[in-house]
């Protein structure tokens, strides 16, 4: 029996949680770094006088660093490891967040944002790939979605230093501060291991084996386990060709392929037309920056349940199902947002908006990978969320040129909310049922 079938049957282990705790700290920094920028923008509006497409072009030239790097950070991984790319693209994102609290003109910031969307497009798809290729196959959904959930803590911390720091020492100590995870490095490098999958697809067996021991503990070194893994290295096993891009729309990935680009550029498109400029648009309806920011908070909490909602329903009642709910969630709550006229509505559906869409993005990254088998999987998963990020480009410049044309909020938040349906549609023809299954099994469409 091959190391990821042994995977797929394990019960949960320590290791496991050990793991998810790890590159759940990496993917909080991640999103700690999205997030200031969002929060930085209102305070940069003032401080040098931008106009609102050029703050629709800082989140758009950070979104085309998210795609590029995502593209070239997934064939990477199918190449030299999940964890060398994980580890280098952290570094690359924080190091580049310091740099943007130097930036001093509009253009040298455009600059620094790029190179850090890079870093976090690149580290994304590579992070869910590296945990979904550890975790058994009864739990894979629940774990990944979990995953997920530390974005919405990093929101969170963005968006209280930002609360705290913006308003008494400026927008460039907040950048400083997101340059800190650089130092997390050292940890992740220590305690995360390689995964056994991508070892064992390169013919490294006897690395697998320990990585293998190293999940399981002290119980998994039986002898018969390593006659039957062993034996394998004196057999000489081939490297498994890694995919190719044209290979992706090849008539076994094609439907996946489409489904999950298409599913990417719209969930990325809502998500950063909205969320990118949230507080800048309570900002321009007239409350103070404080009172932005403070709002924009009690939305970032609400995601928090809606990650462990779906969590709770992903491996109950299946991906498909879920995500078909959990979008059209988001799409009602947009709708209603946006035609709010109070705070209470306006408090109570950007919630709801919160919950709805990041439950769908946890969901989003437990699909992902589980459409392709090992050998494509950091490929497929980096082109989608690539493609994916085309529409965080757009949408951040499209919701500026609308503001500035004079469209009012509740026309941009009738576009997400027609973006979404559309999504939803998406979901319920081409989406196919993983709930359960091993990885490669569904991947290689067994």
């Amino acid at each position: 029996m091959k190391i990821s079938q042994r995977i797929e049957n394990l019960p949960v282990k320590r290791f496991h949680y050990i793991l998810l705790f790890a590159a759940g700290l990496g993917w909080m920094f991640d999103s700690m770094d999205t997030g200031i920028i969002s929060f930085v923008m209102p305070a940069l509006m003032d401080t040098w006088g931008l106009t609102t497409e050029q703050m629709g072009n800082i989140g758009s030239v950070g979104l085309l660093g998210m795609a590029i790097g995502a593209v070239l950070s997934g064939s990477v991984a199918d190449r030299i490891g999940r964890k060398k790319v994980f580890a280098l693209t952290l570094l690359m994102y924080s190091v580049a967040t310091g740099l943007c609290g130097v930036a001093w003109s509009y253009n040298s910031l455009l600059f620094f944002r790029f190179i850090v969307g890079f870093g976090l497009g690149g580290q994304l798809p590579v992070a869910v790939t590296l945990v979904s290729e550890f975790t058994p196959a009864k739990h894979r959904g629940k774990f990944l979605v979990l995953l997920e959930s530390f974005w919405a803590m990093g929101w969170l911390l963005a968006a209280v230093i930002s609360y705290l720091v913006i308003p008494k020492f400026g927008w460039n100590i907040a950048f400083f501060i997101g340059a800190l995870p650089a130092l997390y490095i050292f940890y992740l490098w220590k305690f995360i291991p390689e995964s056994p999958r991508f070892l064992e697809e390169q013919g490294r067996i006897e690395e697998a084996v320990a990585v293998y021991h190293r999940i399981v503990g002290e119980d998994g070194k039986e002898d018969e386990l390593n006659i039957d893994l062993l034996d394998g290295i004196k057999n000489e096993p081939k490297k498994i060709k890694n995919a190719t891009v044209a290979e992706l729309f090849s008539k076994k990935f094609l439907r996946r392929t489409v489904f999950l680009w298409l599913l990417w550029f719209g969930i990325v498109f809502s998500y950063y037309g909205i969320f990118t400029w949230l507080p800048s648009i309570l900002a321009i309806q007239g409350f103070s920056l404080t009172k932005s920011f403070s709002y924009v908070i009690v939305m970032t909490v609400a995601q928090i349940p809606g990650y462990f909602t779906a969590a709770l329903l992903v491996d109950r009642i299946g991906r498909k199902p879920t995500l078909a709910i959990f979008v059209l969630g988001t799409a009602l709550s947009a709708y209603f947002f946006g035609q709010g006229g109070s705070v209470a509505m306006i408090l109570a559906f950007g919630s709801l908006m919160s919950f709805f869409n990041l439950g769908a993005w946890g969901i989003l990254y437990t699909y992902t990978p589980e459409l392709y088998p090992t050998r494509a999987r950091g490929t497929g998963a980096g082109w989608a969320a690539g493609f994916g990020r085309i529409g965080g480009i757009l949408a951040p410049a499209v919701v500026g040129r609308m503001l500035s044309a004079g469209y009012s909020t509740e026309t941009v938040f009738l576009l997400f909310t027609g973006v979404l349906f559309l999504v939803v549609l998406n979901v319920l023809i081409l989406g196919e049922e993983t709930k359960g299954r091993p990885m490669d099994e569904i991947g290689e469409g067994v």
